[in-house]
């Protein structure tokens, strides 16, 4: 059985999983704790991912990203080819995926008392040491959460995947599609094994963490 599907899956999960780490924790916070013109409009994109269906989004982020779109021929004139490749693969699992970490670490922002983050302003800290003090390590169960389903949401993407990265096998052939492709073709034997470990990982993962989060520390 070929496990490359499984490699790329894990390797695509895992560097979409930093980027969303990066970009959705400040949304997060952004969200939690300031008021500012747009905000509702900013929570709508936010969410958009999850009600949308993922051909619409692969499609118009095929049109941004592909060989004529603006992204596309921005990368191309440096010599970097987007659209169609792992990369193209990470950047759908991004987009399917990072609301989920977005909604679980702004609800645990949230729910921080923000009379410990006003009393540690009055010992000096800066808004950057409070929150890496202060927010984050009383948030810190739903941050992991929220990263755990968009991992797990990056590595079972299909439908913005196949429109923008394409079933290369051996190249582009994620986890998910390599099962629907082994049912096409009537090799129900490996999709079910493939199948399988793909439960098994997310099992294994879920359970993790609700042990985790049982830590007092």
């Amino acid at each position: 059985m070929d496990l490359f599907p499984l490699a790329l899956s894990l390797q695509v999960a895992l560097t979409a999983t930093a980027f969303t780490l990066l970009l959705g924790i400040p949304l997060a916070w952004l969200l939690a704790r300031r008021r500012f013109p747009g905000r509702d409009l900013l929570e709508a994109v936010v969410v958009l991912p999850l009600i949308l269906p993922p051909t619409v989004l692969g499609y118009y982020l095929l049109l941004i990203i592909g060989a004529r779109g603006p992204v596309g021929r921005a990368l191309a004139a440096v010599g970097v080819e987007l659209a169609f490749t792992w990369r193209a693969a990470v950047v759908a699992a991004c987009v399917g995926s990072i609301a989920l970490l977005i909604k679980a670490a702004q609800a645990g922002f949230e729910t921080v008392d923000q009379r410990l983050e006003q009393a540690a302003r009055t010992l000096g800290r800066s808004e950057w040491s409070v929150f890496w003090s202060v927010t984050l390590p009383l948030a810190w169960r739903a941050v992991l959460a929220g990263t755990v389903l968009a991992f797990c949401r990056a590595l079972g993407e299909f439908g913005i995947t196949l429109m923008v990265a394409g079933s290369i096998p051996g190249r582009t052939q994620t986890l998910p599609l390599a099962i629907y492709d082994r049912v096409q073709a009537n090799q129900m034997g490996e999709a079910n094994a493939l199948a399988l470990i793909a439960i098994a990982l997310v099992a294994l993962l879920v359970f993790g963490v609700s042990r985790l989060a049982r830590l007092r520390f």
